[in-house]
């Protein structure tokens, strides 16, 4: 452990964050934050030097000895640290405080969340396809045009586009120049983005990456073309892995990632930088250079590495983290290097006061100090039970989890039973596979180097990719957990008990002992139920299921999973944005088998959970669609389901029940694929009640639809169109007379899903309001005249 003398910025970094938190929050009272501040600097400078001049104005014979010095020297200590925290935590808020009247004065043009904005701005983060398909990417703005005004700026941003409304797309990338048109709102409280802008209307590239962001776009660009032809879903992992790339990775194998506790490979953390670093200063020490030289090397190579992997602040941060653990190894003192950590995590915070909402700088902060403090004690403890290489082994990715499990409760309340075994199993592989794919980067000039090392790279990035899938398909993989701050705090007491546990030996004082036994009782309790929760949400969870559901929406955040049941027979429509919610639901409601996949549209958000389905659909039913989405159905009919393009008019059967489509009209032009072309059904009889299902569809439509005639109400269950959009029109949710209305939606999401207007719209018509982001799984079923509803947080 290290020295207590070590620890003593630890508070001056804590204080840091909550002052900067608290600003970014309410950055109306920064300025009050940051002069309170400043005033107990004065006050605490004053207070030090006061007892410096007193200390030093003292005979030496009448100072005393040591031990009576102790009080006045720690005093003395405590006041230096609170001088610098003060002004830390001043210079953060400071920061904001600055700031805040441009912030202002540009939030103020989307006080309304649908003023149309014209922005240049200059791309700054990587360009990364959402889940609904469109694309994102954090922008630094230099002007804004409302109507006839211009605002000169320098804010950042959030764009979000559709694919095809982008001019010139194989030019945006990072560095690129933009002009970008649509509506803006505000952007969420305490993030650095001012504003997220809608680019309705579309964005221009006027100049592609210039200088080194260009020869850095150049060289991704290049490493995608290298893999893309090698076998597999493992290839997508190459540039994932050697430059934080995972454009090309499958929704299905991003999904098992993400369950088998390994997506940090595919990100840029500060093991990259290290990694990138630490070569960079062997290889200068082997050709002799002196230490300032090998330094130097090494923070130039960073700085190349920072430029080639997109220099975002997430990448700046990991790099500076990986500054910290380098420095510490090769000094070999933890405590060394948790000071340092504290140090930068401050000047970092006083730059970037917007980060101390970021759960990414949380997580690496949490694991760069838990590597520093926790691994070496736990790995001493697993050696009293395992050889100690393998006892080291395991306590890296211990380490790390237990310290950022807490945070990623916020992501997903759900614990990853075998993330340990996963990364142990990965963690050799994944700097071979960052070392070549990034050689097979660099090589780009050499067309032929650069396949044959992107083949050589591809070897162990399979076996990535083969860990995470097969981890991911072991039954009981995620436990469920408490949702949100609670959620938090109760696993990092867990945590904190299993450290114990493992750290601590059975011998030791009366209290030491104690707290171990308290230890392994609350590991022991907390084992229990979690394997208890965990068979209710798979193995019986459909004991906890009423069980004469008809219609069950599936919670499987921002994205719809709906089934209906009839006489033993299954439909599912669309699949969610990821396998693993999808099957988990399945598993808890016992169905084996898909007689009616419905297939609304093609954006991720509605198939991205097609794999955990896959094999087991009779019948999909299915809406116009592009190269893409005809590759999907491919996929589904080489696996034994009958596919049938949805159009008005056609209809079916599901057990006793009856299902006519409504929409879209066949060989229209009108509505292009997508969002308005989505599969609208009607459901009914056999146990269901009349549903109405509208998928994605916006108001142009939703209006087109309601003076077809088609309708048949009163519907006893809508399913409201594209999660609660603001883009609705009000006639048809009149006209359709719903008793319950069934938002799909995901907790927290970046659309302010469902909006404020469609909620009231649904209120005016006399609708229950059934929402899964704050209801969890909902079931519904006839009763008595009346629909029944089952809400899984509720009741």
């Amino acid at each position: 452990m290290p020295r207590a003398g070590a620890l003593r910025l630890v508070p001056v970094a804590a204080l840091c964050w909550a002052a900067a938190g608290a600003a970014t929050l309410a950055p109306a009272v920064a300025p009050w934050i940051a002069l309170a501040l400043w005033a107990i600097v004065a006050l605490a400078a004053v207070a030090v030097l006061t007892l410096s001049v007193r200390a030093g104005s003292r005979p030496r014979s009448a100072r005393g000895p040591g031990l009576l010095r102790m009080p006045h020297n720690a005093l003395r200590r405590a006041l230096v640290v609170t001088v610098l925290a003060a002004a830390a935590s001043a210079a953060a808020a400071s920061h904001v405080a600055w700031t805040q009247p441009e912030r202002a004065s540009i939030a103020d043009l989307a006080l309304d969340g649908g003023r149309a904005v014209d922005v240049r701005a200059q791309v700054v983060g990587k360009v990364e396809r959402r889940a609904d398909g469109t694309l994102a990417f954090d922008a630094r703005a230099s002007r804004f045009a409302t109507g006839t005004e211009t605002h000169a700026a320098d804010v950042e941003i959030t764009v979000r586009v559709a694919i095809d409304d982008v001019d010139r797309l194989g030019q945006l990338d990072v560095g690129a120049a933009v002009d970008a048109r649509g509506t803006a709102a505000p952007g969420r409280p305490a993030g650095r983005s001012v504003i997220v802008l809608w680019a309705s209307r579309g964005v221009d590239v006027v100049h592609a990456p210039e200088g080194p962001t260009a020869v850095a776009a150049g060289l991704r660009h290049g490493l995608l073309r290298a893999v893309a032809g090698l076998p597999g879903v493992g290839a997508g992992l190459v540039p994932g892995l050697a430059v934080g790339d995972t454009s090309i990775v499958s929704p299905a194998l991003d999904a098992a990632m993400k369950a088998a506790s390994l997506s940090h490979l595919t990100a840029v953390s500060g093991a990259n930088c290290a990694l990138v670093v630490g070569m960079a200063f062997a290889l200068a020490a082997a050709c002799g250079a002196s230490r300032g030289l090998r330094v130097a090397s090494g923070l130039a190579v960073l700085v190349g590495f920072v430029v080639l992997v997109t220099p975002e602040p997430s990448v700046i941060r990991a790099a500076a983290m990986a500054a910290i653990a380098m420095l510490a190894v090769l000094l070999g003192r933890a405590g060394v290097g948790i000071a340092l950590l504290s140090t930068a995590a401050t000047v970092l915070l006083v730059i970037d006061p917007w980060l101390a909402a970021s759960l990414g700088f949380a997580l690496s902060a949490a694991a760069t100090a838990a590597l520093l403090l926790c691994a070496r004690p736990l790995a001493a403890g697993l050696a009293r039970a395992v050889p100690r290489p393998l006892a080291l082994a395991v306590a890296v990715p211990l380490a790390a989890q237990l310290a950022c499990g807490p945070l990623l409760i916020l992501i997903e309340p759900t614990v990853p039973v075998y993330g340990v075994l996963a990364n142990l199993l990965a963690g050799p592989a994944a700097p071979v596979a960052t070392v070549l794919g990034l050689a097979a980067c660099l090589a780009a000039p050499l067309p032929w180097l650069q396949s044959g090392l992107a083949a050589l790279a591809w070897v162990p990035a399979s076996w990535i990719a083969a860990t995470a899938t097969t981890t991911a398909g072991l039954p009981g993989d995620a436990l469920p957990w408490l949702e949100g701050w609670p959620g938090a705090a109760a696993l990092a007491i867990l945590g904190l008990a299993i450290g114990l546990v493992i750290a601590r030996g059975r011998g030791g004082s009366r209290a030491q002992r104690l707290a171990r036994a308290g230890s392994v009782c609350l590991v022991a309790v907390v084992t229990g139920a979690a394997l208890g929760a965990g068979a209710l949400s798979s193995i019986a969870g459909r004991w906890t299921l009423p069980r004469d559901w008809a219609v069950l929406a599936c919670d499987v955040g921002q994205g719809d999973a709906v089934l209906l049941r009839s006489a033993g027979a299954v439909a599912l429509i669309d699949t969610g944005p990821d396998p693993e919610p999808l099957a988990a639901c399945l598993s808890r409601a016992g169905i084996e088998r898909i007689d009616l996949l419905v297939l609304t549209h093609y954006d991720l958000d509605h198939i991205g959970g097609l794999a955990a389905v896959r094999g087991r659909v009779g019948t999909v039913l299915h809406g116009p669609g592009d190269a893409e989405g005809r590759a999907q159905i491919t996929a589904l009919t080489a696996q034994g389901a009958r596919a049938t393009e949805a159009s008005a008019g056609l209809t079916g059967s599901l057990g006793a029940a009856r299902w006519r489509v409504l929409w879209p009209k066949p060989g229209s032009r009108a509505f292009p694929e997508g969002n308005d072309a989505s599969v609208v059904v009607d459901v009914r009889g056999g146990g269901i009640p009349p549903t109405l299902a509208l998928g994605d569809l916006s108001a142009s439509p939703q209006r087109v639809l309601t003076a077809s005639g088609a309708l048949a109400p009163p519907y006893a269950i809508v399913k409201v169109a594209h999660h609660g959009s603001g883009d609705q029109d009000a006639a048809l949710y009149v006209a359709a007379q719903p008793a319950v209305a069934l938002v799909t939606v995901g907790t927290d999401n970046d659309y302010d899903h469902p909006r404020e207007e469609t909620l009231a719209i649904l209120d005016a018509v006399g609708a229950r309001i059934a929402r899964t982001d704050q209801d969890g799984a909902i079931a519904l079923w006839s009763s008595e005249g009346a629909v029944a509803i089952w809400r899984e947080r509720g009741g």
